[in-house]
């Protein structure tokens, strides 16, 4: 199955941004050799606060129409409602995305598939926002009963309250899972949403690719430090081009089960080579206070609870030996920092 590139900014903001984001990635696109499949652009935005800009409204479905009609790449947006595939319809807009906040709530799902049903529309699944497989297996099985030929998944990852160096928690077992249940089914991977800060983004789509997706959907801005919205997750249409075509796609057919491991070690070295560089800035911000205050560097009392956080698997003789070496190192590392 070819990979699928889906770039575009996060929200519609204006015609001038809508179209010359679109020629910059056109350009880039065409300069690298790059096959950009789909432009995306939010016309209406589900915000958690009041006040964000809540996407430009149906006027933005002209300047996509635009976009299709001079450029010949299909577009496409995020629909709530019945409503709004009839507008995206109105507008010869037959690509839609369901995002994570309705995809937790079947009947709304179930709306949209009626509206769409024996349509030639291409609809692209978004996980929910809880980790709940079935939930996204029921969503996407919805628009297939409803004799959509064209169904794609996106994973965008999870909401987490836990510690996590990215925006969303992968779990990426569950996409995993999903590609095993439906070998058939093209899954892409949103690693904007999931990372929320742009220097994250080609750890995440690499390991992706890694995994077998079959492409990606990006958000890309002509000019990222001004977007109404995801200002720190947006691309450069330059940069853009610049991570799909240092992308590894692998080929060489890995034995799935091997692969998933092999996965989530890399994605798990990556947070904690993140957590790493956190703590050792924290332990610098420590040691300012520590000074101001004429506080001693060593806390030996402070360093038993460290040692204690650590020392849980203790039915694990050989992993209690790592971490004595592992805390020894990084005591002293933390020391001569603070020194």
């Amino acid at each position: 199955m070819d990979r699928i590139w889906i770039a575009g900014p996060c929200a519609a903001e204006s015609r001038e941004q809508v179209l010359t984001t679109a020629e910059q990635l056109v350009m880039c696109a065409h300069n690298n050799n790059i096959p950009l499949h789909y432009y995306r652009a939010g016309v209406w935005k589900v915000r958690s606060a009041p006040d964000s800009f809540a996407g430009a409204g149906e006027v933005a479905l002209v300047w996509l129409q635009e976009v299709q009609q001079h450029y010949g790449i299909p577009v496409c947006t995020e629909v709530m409602n019945a409503e709004q595939v009839e507008l995206c319809a109105k507008h010869d807009i037959h690509n839609v995305w369901i995002g994570a906040r309705t995809a937790v709530n079947p009947i709304d799902v179930q709306q949209i598939a009626d509206a769409v049903r024996h349509s030639d529309f291409t609809v692209m699944v978004k996980n929910p926002m809880i980790p709940d497989l079935k939930l996204w297996m029921g969503n996407i099985e919805r628009f297939r009963k409803a004799d959509i030929r064209q169904v794609m998944a996106i994973h965008r990852g999870f909401p987490d309250a836990k510690e996590n160096v990215y925006r969303n928690a992968p779990l990426w077992h569950i996409p995993i899972d999903l590609k095993v249940l439906l070998p058939e089914l093209p899954i892409l991977c949103d690693p904007s949403h999931l990372c929320g800060q742009v220097r994250l983004i080609p750890e995440i789509a690499q390991l992706a690719m890694n995994y077998g997706f079959n492409g990606l959907m990006t958000e890309c801005h002509y000019q990222p430090a001004q977007a109404l919205s995801d200002t720190e997750q947006q691309l450069s249409p330059k940069e853009w081009a610049t991570l799909i075509s240092q992308l590894d796609l692998r080929t060489d057919g890995s034995d799935l089960e091997l692969l998933k491991q092999r996965t989530v070690l890399e994605n798990i070295d990556h947070q904690i080579s993140e957590l790493l560089y956190q703590r050792m800035k924290t332990v610098d911000e420590i040691a300012d206070i520590k000074r101001k205050n004429h506080i001693a560097v060593v806390q030996p009392q402070q360093w038993q609870q460290v040692v204690q956080r650590y020392m849980k698997h203790t039915e694990d003789t050989a992993y209690q030996n790592f971490i004595e070496q592992f805390l020894e190192l990084l005591h002293q590392s933390s020391i001569n920092r603070q020194k």
